[in-house]
């Protein structure tokens, strides 16, 4: 893909006192949420939110997640998530996300993730892209 034409978002978020250990180090179980928050931001930058995926028929459950720790988020931060949109001719949704400082853009973690496609109706794994996907990818004009 053009990196001029890379899916991207940020989602700017405060480390609160209920994140943190006693030592004030974020809790490393928060950062799936950080990057859950990133994935919900890009929803909405991008028309691709859960809701809407639910109404065309579908859940998305992650089916891998990883996050490298490079430094530690402390109380009282306020960092922001980048996320980017990884295209892929499969029925999957992949994501890459840096936590980092919003001025320095110092990286305090890396991640990825990896979404499939399920039918709400009967549980099971969708193997190709549902319609509604393969047009919001040529909407984006985005393809592996």
């Amino acid at each position: 893909m053009n990196k001029e034409h890379e899916l991207f978002a940020t989602k700017e978020v405060e480390i609160r006192f209920s994140e943190v250990d006693s030592m004030g180090v974020v809790w490393h179980g928060h950062y799936a949420m950080y990057f859950e928050d990133a994935r919900e931001e890009f929803g909405k930058k991008y028309d691709l939110g859960y809701l809407m995926m639910y109404d065309k028929g579908f859940f998305e459950p992650l089916v891998e997640l990883t996050f490298k720790y490079k430094r530690p988020l402390v109380y009282g931060m306020k960092p922001e998530i980048y996320i980017v949109y990884r295209p892929c001719d499969a029925a999957k949704i992949i994501f890459d996300y840096e936590i980092r400082d919003p001025e320095t853009k110092e990286i305090f973690a890396t991640g990825h993730s990896i979404q499939v496609f399920m039918d709400k109706n009967t549980y099971q794994l969708v193997l190709t892209n549902p319609e509604f996907y393969e047009d919001w990818k040529k909407r984006w004009e985005v393809s592996a």
